[in-house]
């Protein structure tokens, strides 16, 4: 306590609970002001930063070869626009969903190659490519493989392999997003040609977007490299980005990792996720604030046709699972499934019913899948035990995707149980939810959103500030939202009434009014220029079943 003494009560115990026990460790996590690692640590990276500038010199043509989510879309401009920088003769390869699938396609490679293009720079894919990369190879393609996904044996091809979770790398930060390790590239590239008045961190905005959007641990160096993102975004340097911040209804100097996560994220990926990527990489690359206007536009008519069709998919995956899913692996396929919103289905499953979920297309000779999973289960390492079955798979602990032959589908869906029911038999598979500290809910109203804003950016491995009050009289309830699946209601704060809003918890509205235990959040609500504090309920139960 003395050591943290510089520091408001609360916001000095919720230091304290994150493990931030001197002054000088809180300060470094509170101003995002961690060291970033050197770039040439990573494997492989000067031998690639070298072949790059070797063809910038001798004027070969180089293809950033991306992947279609957020993460990939701006990992690819990103990449473009520092090597045009350079001086590079540089274009862009974005794999269509629909017709190629995931990561880089022998096709893809093959038609690269016959035009003459000399490097083949991957972000945010390739380190699964293998065959690609032997191919590559042969029609005399050298192949750079930037990746952050789990590697799965050599990739002899490759011309070089910059991976940070490659075995044996020295780089610290194993959590970079793609777009992250693609930073640390242009870091390098500038690290070894300096370029008058240019650095790599003219292009946070980019690493922010794809590293919040990929949600990968916003801990470490990722934290510091969304902070300076945010602080970009903030300024408006990007005119693609802005127009899709205002058609958004958002405020571009109040932007934040949440908001990327839930506003912009998702408008970006629609449209690899109902037509093509391409169009979310022309806005990002644009300074036509016509053509940004008219991107940002198809994109949220495209988020809005997105959510209609994930909606209908997960209604019906839902009835076909019932109320209670009878195995620890939720499985769902269907020809009619659209593959581009498999993942977010996949994605409402766990939060419905917390077990690994896999949703997947049904094509005339494959199934294309998407799992996500839960802290309990690693997903890709159950999919590796699987890889004899599999045309391709690879991905995260909480996120991966597969193809399989139709005909394997039940082998596999059989081993993938027995691997499932092997680890998490017998658990009590509910999701866990973590509070910071405990509070009388009449103290809620000294937090200082100032003090729990400097937590930011938050997200994975570093959560909002959360709380538990208990026994709080909870009045005015009613369920809101189009399909009434949400409550909004009055807590009763001393002499005050705070503002609540549950999402997904209508059920609890048949025992209201009534005192709750709850785990919340605090926020701002703003509404017609007003702005009040807000809890942002993420769990709650009746306070006389403490006692049951």
């Amino acid at each position: 306590d003395q050591a943290l003494s510089a520091f408001p009560d609360i916001l000095r115990q919720l230091l304290f609970n994150r493990g931030y026990l001197t002054e000088a460790a809180a300060v470094e996590y509170l101003n995002a002001s961690q060291p970033l690692g050197n770039p040439l640590l990573l494997l492989d990276m000067e031998k690639a930063v070298k072949r790059l500038l070797h063809a910038i010199d001798h004027g070969e043509t180089i293809v950033v070869y991306g992947d279609y989510d957020v993460d990939g879309v701006s990992a690819t401009a990103l990449m473009v626009q520092v090597l045009k920088t350079l001086g590079a003769r540089v274009n862009r390869y974005i794999p269509n969903r629909f017709d190629e699938g995931y990561g880089v396609n022998r096709e893809a490679v093959t038609v690269l190659a016959d035009s003459g293009v000399k490097v083949i720079l991957t972000v945010d894919c390739g380190i699964r490519s293998a065959e690609e990369a032997e191919l590559a190879r042969t029609l005399g393609v050298d192949m750079i493989v930037t990746d952050h996904h789990y590697p799965k044996g050599e990739l002899e091809g490759a011309y070089a392999v910059v991976c940070p979770k490659r075995e044996g790398d020295p780089y610290p930060g194993k959590d970079l997003a793609g777009v992250g390790v693609a930073y640390k590239m242009a870091d390098a590239l500038f690290t070894l040609r300096p370029l008058g008045g240019h650095s790599a961190d003219e292009w946070l905005d980019l690493v922010a977007l794809g590293t919040v959007a990929d949600v990968v641990p916003l801990t470490g160096e990722n934290r510091v490299l969304v902070r300076r993102g945010l602080t970009l975004i903030h300024q408006g340097q990007r005119v693609g980005l802005q127009a899709l911040i205002r058609v958004s209804g958002r405020n571009p100097q109040r932007i934040s990792a949440s908001d990327i996560g839930y506003i912009l994220g998702p408008r970006l990926n629609a449209a690899g996720r109902i037509d093509s990527a391409v169009q979310a990489y022309e806005l990002l690359m644009t300074d036509s604030l016509e053509e940004a206007g008219t991107l940002a536009q198809k994109l949220d008519n495209q988020n809005s046709e997105r959510q209609r069709i994930t909606k209908e998919t997960r209604d019906i995956a839902e009835e076909r699972i019932g109320t209670e899913p009878d195995s620890n692996l939720i499985t769902s396929f269907d020809p009619e499934y659209n593959s581009g919103i498999m993942g977010l289905v996949a994605t409402n499953l766990v939060e419905t019913y917390y077990r690994p979920a896999i949703v997947g297309t049904v094509e005339a000779e494959y199934t294309r899948a998407s799992c996500r999973s839960i802290a309990e289960f690693h997903i890709t390492h159950a999919l590796d035990q699987c890889a004899d079955l599999l045309e391709r798979h690879g991905g995260h602990a909480m996120a991966a995707g597969f193809t399989v032959r139709n005909e394997r589908v039940p082998e596999l869906v059989t081993r993938l149980q027995a691997i499932a029911d092997e680890e998490l038999g017998g658990r009590d598979l509910r999701k866990t939810y973590k509070a910071d500290m405990e509070l009388p809910i009449q103290r809620a109203r000294e937090i200082r959103l100032t003090d729990l804003d400097r937590l930011q950016p938050t997200g994975m491995e570093n959560p909002d500030a959360a709380f538990i009050s208990r026994n709080v009289a909870v009045r005015n309830a009613r369920a809101i939202g189009a399909d009434k699946k949400h409550l909004k209601f009055t807590c009763v704060a001393g002499n005050y009434l705070m503002d609540a809003v549950a999402w997904r918890q209508a059920d609890w509205l048949s025992e209201m009014p009534g005192n709750f235990d709850l785990l919340y959040m605090i926020e701002e609500n703003e509404y017609m220029g007003n702005r009040t504090l807000q809890l942002n309920v993420r769990d709650m139960r009746p306070s006389h079943w403490e006692s049951k």
